[in-house]
């Protein structure tokens, strides 16, 4: 007898029964890294790449730094248009979950005072942002926008993507610190955690994919970290 997990021809839908365990992923992962990014903010010691960008168009038009993140993110996806790149869930969601979180967390969070504080609040922060970029990854739900920005400039340029990358980020940064934005010891902390963290977390939060000869069930993390290297290192 057939279960519900094949189809007419027998044969198994990979992760057909793991959707709403994905959706879990995407939206727990989305939600915390929206949180982490404003535990930044709340250290005061530096933000990631994009949150100082975002920090300094908030400064400059008074908008909050969530509103500012979902409207650059906006902006961001208009441009896989003439890069033809195809977004999914993920994709539209990051632009509005993470920029709903960040200003959530920053109602009811207060700043940190004191260097005893403010380190722990931006380790705590790295560290939550590294699982919640493993945890959204492994739902292969599609990029995020800034991160199908990158796929698609090296797909037009043939640049590396470690290079892509690293222009987009260093562009991202010196233009958000010149408007305001915060560049400290918490911006290169994060540089240097981030990939280290979110390849752990990929390979704790990866999703079984459903395989043949009854190795269903196995979690493919390599190839999960593979594809991440190439598609979705780090939202804004």
């Amino acid at each position: 007898m057939q279960t519900s997990s094949t189809n007419t021809g027998g044969q198994a839908r990979p992760g057909g029964r793991r959707v709403p365990r994905r959706l879990l992923q995407l939206y727990t992962g989305l939600t915390l890294f929206g949180v982490s990014s404003a535990l930044l903010v709340r250290s005061g010691l530096g933000l990631e790449p994009w949150g100082v960008l975002h920090q300094g168009v908030a400064e400059r038009t008074g908008l909050t730094i969530g509103v500012v993140s979902i409207i650059l993110g906006a902006v961001v996806l208009l441009l896989w248009i003439p890069m033809r790149q195809k977004p999914g869930l993920g994709t539209v969601s990051n632009v509005f979950v993470v920029g709903i979180a960040m200003d959530a967390t920053l109602a009811v969070v207060p700043d940190a005072h004191g260097v005893a504080v403010r380190v722990p609040v931006m380790a705590v922060a790295i560290v939550l942002n590294g699982a919640a970029t493993g945890l959204y990854i492994s739902a292969r739900f599609g990029p995020g926008p800034r991160d199908g920005l990158m796929t698609g400039l090296h797909r037009l340029t043939g640049r590396s993507i470690r290079l892509v990358r690293t222009a987009i980020e260093i562009a991202v940064v010196a233009t958000g610190f010149l408007l305001g934005g915060t560049v400290g010891i918490g911006t290169l902390a994060y540089a240097l955690a981030i990939g280290p963290l979110a390849q752990f977390f990929l390979r704790v939060f990866a999703v079984p994919v459903a395989g043949d000869g009854g190795r269903a069930g196995r979690v493919v993390a390599k190839t999960t970290s593979a594809d991440v290297a190439e598609q979705v290192i780090l939202p804004g």
